[in-house]
């Protein structure tokens, strides 16, 4: 109601400018012939100082004066012929004043109402975040979702000998239910030929009979099929697999990025934009998300209230990589650790000759705190908090890279 009563409000006072500027636009129109009249006499006068200083003869006077004189009495018939009509053009300009206006406020109202959201309620912080919690407890299914799409059909590109070996793996898992290895193999096929929902069944299957030992690679792609296989949704059972997925691993790429598209479908674009952001800065450009994310991030970061945000380039390196990370595991210990050492000294002397981006600091803190290097951590955090003093939506990214790595003040 508050809403309605200020653009009223403002419609009229809108309204009252335009037709008081009419109004007085139309006081001041005074007929041609008036100033015709004015000229015409300054004219007659002028050729009064101009015989008398000798400028012009006598009878040059005589005759500029006739013609004057006709155009005085020409003007003067034309300025009683419009007097007339004065009365009737002051009325007819403030119907037309007294129209606009009402067709201002009438036509601010009438777009309001089609392009608007009447009657919608402000949405405070608290209010969004107790929406998102809603949202997020009220997620359709898995089941659910998968039923509103078209049921799976094998394609015809399919070979007739491929389709009999397939049978014959679902034939042989369900016979052997203990099998990891045959369900391993049944999950990637199903899901190499597009049975989406078969192959998360048998993952499911495949991650209860690891249990403890099931990894964050394993649940990760239990999301990726479930998410798949509802065309893009995060049900609740795909967020249950993200969250067992960044449990073990919190830098988990596919996780992290499926992570950032449940965010945003349950409204938290400022969480999924730090999810997003800190995942693009740290992978190489040709990681299957790194395109998703770019293709999105942009509008994301807006709706996140993060003003004048720049993608990173593409083919800047900026310390070690996921797949960097991923071909150390293949070092001995000592090795490994130089390795990624040195990798992330190299990253922290850039950064303090060169200046660093904020997820790029967010990058530094979470790689010492993954290795464990305490004072690194304070030392890297107490810098970014010097140069991000005032802008606290970069400094939280930092601030949060701390946290997921564990680190705890």
């Amino acid at each position: 109601m508050v809403f309605w009563i200020i653009a009223t409000l403002l419609a009229l006072i809108c309204a009252t400018v335009l037709g008081l500027y009419g109004l007085r636009g139309g006081a001041s129109n005074v007929p041609p012939a008036v100033y015709d009249l004015q000229v015409y006499r300054d004219q007659l006068k002028e050729v009064e100082r101009d015989l008398a200083r000798g400028v012009i003869a006598q009878e040059d006077a005589e005759r500029i004066r006739a013609e004057v004189s006709r155009r005085i009495l020409a003007a003067d018939a034309q300025l009683q012929a419009a007097d007339g009509k004065t009365v009737s053009h002051s009325n007819g300009l403030r119907f037309l004043v007294g129209f606009g206006a009402i067709a201002v406020v009438a036509g601010a109202a009438l777009i309001y109402t089609r392009m608007g959201t009447p009657g919608y309620r402000d949405l405070p912080l608290q209010t969004r975040i107790a929406a998102s919690e809603q949202a997020r407890a009220n997620r359709p299914a898995q089941q659910e979702l998968e039923a509103r799409l078209p049921a799976f059909e094998m394609g015809d590109d399919v070979p007739a000998d491929y389709r009999a070996l397939i049978d014959q793996l679902r034939d042989t898992v369900a016979g052997r239910p203990e099998d990891l290895q045959g369900l391993q193999l049944l999950a990637r096929t199903e899901a190499s030929i597009g049975n989406l929902a078969a192959a998360h069944v048998a993952q499911s299957q495949m991650i209860a009979l690891k249990g403890d030992t099931a990894t964050a690679e394993d649940f990760a792609e239990l999301a990726d099929m479930m998410i798949s296989a509802t065309g893009g949704f995060v049900s609740a059972e795909a967020e249950t697999a993200l969250r067992e997925a960044l449990s073990r691993n919190p830098q988990e790429p596919r996780a992290r990025y499926y992570m950032g598209l449940y965010l945003m479908q349950v409204d938290r674009p400022d969480m999924a934009f730090r999810t997003w952001d800190t995942l693009l800065r740290e992978s190489t450009s040709d990681a299957p998300w790194v395109p998703l994310i770019r293709e999105q991030i942009e509008e994301l970061a807006w709706r996140a209230g993060v003003a004048r945000y720049q993608l990173p380039d593409e083919n800047r390196r900026s310390g070690p990589t996921l797949a960097d990370m991923t071909a150390a595991r293949d070092m001995s210990p000592e090795d490994r650790e130089a390795m990624i050492r040195g990798m992330v000294a190299g990253l922290d002397e850039r950064i303090r000759a060169e200046g660093g981006t904020p997820g790029e600091w967010a990058r530094l803190i979470n790689a010492y705190a993954v290795l464990g290097d305490e004072p690194a951590v304070r030392d890297a955090l107490a810098r970014a908090r010097e140069i991000f003093a005032g802008d606290p939506e970069n400094l939280e990214i930092m601030e949060n890279a701390a946290k997921e790595a564990g680190f705890v003040e």
